[in-house]
Parts: structure tokens; sequence; C-alpha cells
């Protein structure tokens, strides 16, 4: 990683927050004496930037919208933007939740609005000034307007950690993997 971590600030600054749902994950490793994702310790170096992250807490994981859809959208915007960290956790994330990691928009495994959020998410990372109104037609057959704007916010959320991570070289180091994820 780009900037050095310090354990003890890390430690100190999610302290204050390991009970937050968006860190649940890493919580699990604290509760260990682990050290927490690498992501999250790079948030940690500023506690209000752990506070912003941690205050999104009501999208990711548990906002309106399927879990299924929110790690299948995650994984496909972090594919496509190359994001190593993000990949590789949400992979291991989908196995702890009993998923399919797939971010495949053919793939059979996902339901059909699984497949449309993904092309929703791709259009978006496309062009987003020109999103097909034809696609918003089917987007609102099969989501409520809320369902919309909170899948609009993940994919630009997504794309904000993606860069966050690919700038600062964040790692992940399957710290997530094997683990039961609810």
């Amino acid at each position: 990683m780009r900037i050095p971590i310090n354990p003890d600030t890390a430690n100190q600054n999610f302290a204050a927050f390991k009970d937050n749902p968006s860190l649940s994950e890493s919580a699990q490793l604290f509760a260990r004496g682990l050290p927490v994702a690498e992501m999250i310790q790079a948030f940690a170096t500023n506690k209000n930037v752990l506070q912003a992250f941690a205050g999104f807490d009501v999208i990711y994981p548990h906002g309106n919208l399927e879990r299924g859809i929110l790690e299948k959208v995650i994984l496909r915007v972090s594919q496509i933007n190359e994001c190593q960290f993000c990949v590789n956790s949400h992979v291991d994330i989908m196995k702890g939740l009993g998923m399919a990691p797939q971010a495949d928009i053919a793939a059979e495994a996902h339901t059909p609005r699984e497949r449309l959020a993904i092309e929703y998410a791709e259009a978006i990372k496309r062009d987003s000034n020109r999103v097909p109104d034809a696609l918003f037609t089917r987007l609102r057959e099969a989501f409520t307007d809320a369902d919309i704007v909170e899948l609009t916010f993940l994919t630009g959320f997504i794309n904000m950690l993606n860069m966050f991570n690919n700038t600062l070289q964040v790692r992940y180091g399957s710290e997530f993997q094997g683990m039961e994820i609810s």
C-alpha cells in the first residue's frame, strides 16, 4: 500500500466503529485480534473517512435491494475497474454467503433482477450520460424508483471505493476466505 499504516491508530479508530454493519467482516477479524482488511486500515488512518464509510451501512450490506444484487453489482463494477481488493474480497464474501461468485451478465445463476441490475451498472460505467431510455423502462418494470436510486448510488459508491483502492494500491490478502457471512 502506498501509505504507511499505524496499527495502533487503525485499531483505536476501528474500535469506535466495530459494531457498524458495513464493517462486520473486518469486525470478525478485529474480535480475534487480527488486523482488519487493508481498505479498512487505510480508512482508519483518518477517523472522519472511516466514519463516512461507516455511514453507508444503510445501503450496504442491508439496503432495500437483495444482497445478491448488491454483491453482484459490486463484483461487476470492481471487475470493470480492475480493483484487486474489491474483486477478491467480494468473491470471498459471496462464497461466505453461499452465493456463486459470478458477475457475468449471462450467468444462469442470476435472477432476472440481478441480470438487469448488472446490465444497468455496466451501462453507467460505459457512459453515465447515455444510459438508454429503453433500459430505464425495463428497470422501472422490475424495480421501484427508490430501488433505482439505491442501485445508482451503489454503482457510484463502488466506483469511488475502487478508485481509492487502486490509487493507494490497497490489496486483499484473503482475510475473509472461509468466513461465514450473514
